[in-house]
């Protein structure tokens, strides 16, 4: 049997969701409260490292397989560089936020491009993140190697 015992893969089933979310709200709120695209990507890669920890690698590997991952990095790397674009496409440079007329103050919509940005960086950090967390512990160190005789 692979992993950890039943509690820990139970209670590690139920709290991905609320990590998930916690996640999520990071991201959609950081331009009103502490938080952003980075430090959301990082809660929910976490959710997927926990998740391998308690199941292991194969588990995680069939409910998030790697081509998928890499699939959500590449569209967050793409979604932030359109964002970019289109803002000179509307006559702007990127630092002017083009879409912040339509807010309003202390509003989800009220920063223009920043909460798109920051899906952008969420989706590109958390993929990013559990891609290079997932290769590493594919790497094994061998005791036997530590044996110089």
């Amino acid at each position: 049997m692979k992993g950890m015992t039943v509690i820990v893969k139970t209670i590690s089933s139920w709290v991905k969701v609320l990590i998930i979310l916690f996640g999520i709200y990071i991201i959609l709120f950081g331009h009103l409260t502490p938080g952003g695209g980075f430090a959301g990507g990082v809660i929910l890669a976490s959710s997927y490292v926990m998740l391998m920890l308690a199941f292991g690698r194969e588990f995680v590997q069939k409910d998030l397989p790697l081509s998928l991952d890499s699939k959500l990095d590449c569209l967050g790397a793409v979604a932030f560089a359109m964002i970019a674009v289109l803002g000179y496409v509307f006559g702007k440079s990127f630092f002017d936020n083009f879409l912040s007329q339509f807010g309003r103050h202390l509003r989800l919509i009220s920063s223009g491009t920043i909460p798109l940005s920051n899906i952008a960086i969420g989706l590109k950090v958390g993929a990013s993140l559990f891609l290079v967390i997932f290769i590493l512990s594919t790497f094994r160190r061998d005791s036997s190697d530590d044996k110089q005789e």
